[in-house]
């Protein structure tokens, strides 16, 4: 029997790609739950260098917010600085899928999420990224905040998930060495 294709629904290691927003160390301790987001975010980045998905940060305005807070520092690859809420600008992604290479669906966590987290991701999902959100790795300084972006950002047509369905939608399969790190990641 052949095997059928997957949903395009879920995320694949070849189609997708994880940016962290803005999680710097000066704006983290007013951050609701923000250990929390963090050690999500790790979980996040940790499973894409096993499963060799890209992986890009960002910083708002460094200046006055300080960098990237040095347990994400250490393991996050770049982290391009921005003025503008929306990270669009800053990256350097070619678009919507129309090109065979291209990575079209893209993992969101970071902070604040009313603010940096939803603007960018209404500017992806209008240049036609498909975006999944890591409830559970995004955070804003109130809860209030938090919980009416993630609802306004799925009305608009992002996917609302977890690290660790993310994690394991990027692994696809049991038994192999990769499973068995995804799986000490979620434990």
């Amino acid at each position: 029997m052949s095997e059928l294709p997957r949903s395009h629904e879920l995320l694949g290691r070849d189609d997708s790609r994880l940016l962290i927003i803005d999680m710097q160390e000066r704006l983290l301790p007013h951050i609701d739950a923000h250990e929390a987001v963090v050690e999500n975010c790790l979980k996040l980045i940790a499973g894409a260098n096993v499963l060799a998905v890209p992986a890009t940060g960002t910083e708002q305005y460094p200046k006055g917010l300080g960098p990237t807070t040095p347990r994400l520092a250490d393991v996050l690859p770049l982290c391009p600085e921005k003025l503008d809420f929306s990270c669009l600008n800053c990256l350097e992604w070619s678009g919507s899928g129309s090109e065979p290479e291209s990575r079209f669906k893209v993992v969101v966590a970071g902070i604040e999420a009313h603010v940096c987290v939803q603007q960018t991701v209404h500017d992806l999902l209008a240049h036609g990224f498909r975006v999944y959100v890591a409830a559970d790795a995004v955070s804003s300084r109130k809860a209030l905040d938090r919980d009416t972006a993630l609802q306004r950002m799925s009305a608009a047509g992002a996917v609302i998930t977890t690290t660790e369905a993310i994690l394991f939608e990027w692994c696809e399969r049991a038994g192999s060495d990769e499973f068995k790190a995804i799986s000490r990641l979620v434990k």
